[in-house]
């Protein structure tokens, strides 16, 4: 069963969220080394329960999107597709994690799925 493995909240002023964030739950922020602007965020120790996200400029309507682990990318495209879903964003390689697409479910809520690739760490 998919399970939500990552966050995305998108602002508008990526260095006035970080502080917020820093500052009201402690997060640890960093500048991811990739292709885009993009800052992952950790929201505490990897032995605790919860999860890690990132946060990027909003090109959109869409505040907050949560991505799911999935096994295979395509499969779960056409699974969201059969089910009345849409592809807001085709699938995509991610430099050192996997591969990613973007879904938008019955009710217009934009959500990631994401395959991990052991060989691209």
């Amino acid at each position: 069963m998919p399970r939500v493995v990552h966050f995305e909240i998108a602002v508008d002023d990526p260095e006035r969220a970080i502080k917020f964030y820093e500052d009201v739950f402690g997060w640890k922020v960093q500048k991811w080394d990739g292709p885009v602007d993009y800052w992952l965020v950790s929201t505490g120790d990897e032995g605790q329960p919860g999860i890690n996200g990132g946060i990027l400029r909003r090109s959109g309507p869409q505040a907050i999107v949560n991505t799911l682990d999935v096994p295979d990318v395509d499969e779960y495209i056409a699974k969201l597709q059969a089910a009345g879903g849409t592809v807001a964003l085709e699938k995509r390689a991610v430099p050192g994690t996997g591969y990613l697409a973007y879904g938008i479910d019955t009710e217009g809520n934009i959500f990631g799925i994401m395959q991990s690739d052991p060989s691209a760490r």
